[in-house]
């Protein structure tokens, strides 16, 4: 084992994500949560944990698959109502938006605030988003919205600092990011996945019945669930990315 390791381990172990009971999924599209962590989302709702969801764009630009002749108007319109059926699906009636722009059309600091009042209003012991540091990760939104999570997640406990940013402390003690290529806790996800597929699928302006995009994403999802369950010896998996508070701001150690 190596000294980095070492020191996570034994100086400041990685919290478990399954010990929180509070959680908000943040998530830059409509979608995003639930397929980078929809099984999660299941199987924390089917023991009672309380779960959010914030939607930080509208998602108005992704037309590829809407009916003929949607504005992007009111497509935000009909992905917000499917963001609302996808989560219920899930388990989730706490859905919130920031209704940003799609397309980073939108300033950080509205970002970063619209995130601080929202983690102040659910009190959340952990906020989970996508991870900004992929190597691959080219959309805008997705690294906007986990680099404003990051930030506001270590912020949260000070109140001083988020009276800032207009919002209420909160006793958030962890970050989790999904859609990660590092992750360093799993979560067991047998028996969700089946969910998680019609969560997605109620996103029917981007995964039309018999699309093309729809049996990829199956696939990939399948195989994903798989691998993170081989590796963490449950069978079938979700993996995240997990800092506490700790290693959010004095462990260098741990973002290698």
């Amino acid at each position: 084992m190596s000294f980095r390791s070492l020191v996570i381990k034994h100086a400041a172990p990685l919290p478990k994500i399954e010990n929180f009971g509070r959680f908000l999924f943040i998530g830059p599209h409509p979608d995003d949560i639930e397929v980078g962590a929809g099984a999660t989302v299941s199987r924390l709702r089917s023991e009672g944990k309380e779960v959010s969801f914030l939607i930080c764009t509208d998602g108005r630009y992704g037309l590829a698959n809407a009916p003929a002749g949607t504005s992007p108007e009111e497509l935000a319109g009909i992905r917000r109502g499917e963001s609302i059926a996808a989560a219920r699906i899930l388990g989730v009636d706490d859905v919130r938006f920031l209704d940003l722009p799609d397309g980073g059309f939108y300033g950080q600091d509205e970002l970063q605030c619209g995130i601080a009042r929202v983690i102040g209003e659910v009190q959340p012991e952990i906020v989970f988003a996508p991870d900004p540091f992929v190597s691959s990760e080219c959309h805008a939104d997705h690294l906007n919205v986990g680099e404003a999570a990051r930030r506001m997640a270590c912020f949260a406990p000070f109140p001083e600092i988020m009276e800032k940013y207009g919002a209420q402390a909160a006793p958030v003690k962890a970050l989790a990011y999904y859609m990660t290529a590092r992750p360093t806790r799993f979560v067991g996800t047998r028996g969700h996945t089946d969910k998680q597929l019609a969560a997605i699928m109620a996103h029917k302006s981007q995964f039309p019945e018999g699309s093309e995009e729809l049996e990829p994403v199956k696939t990939y999802l399948n195989l994903r669930a798989v691998s993170f369950g081989i590796r963490s010896f449950k069978g079938r998996a979700e993996g995240f990315r997990v800092l506490g508070q700790t290693h959010m701001h004095c462990l260098p150690e741990s973002g290698r």
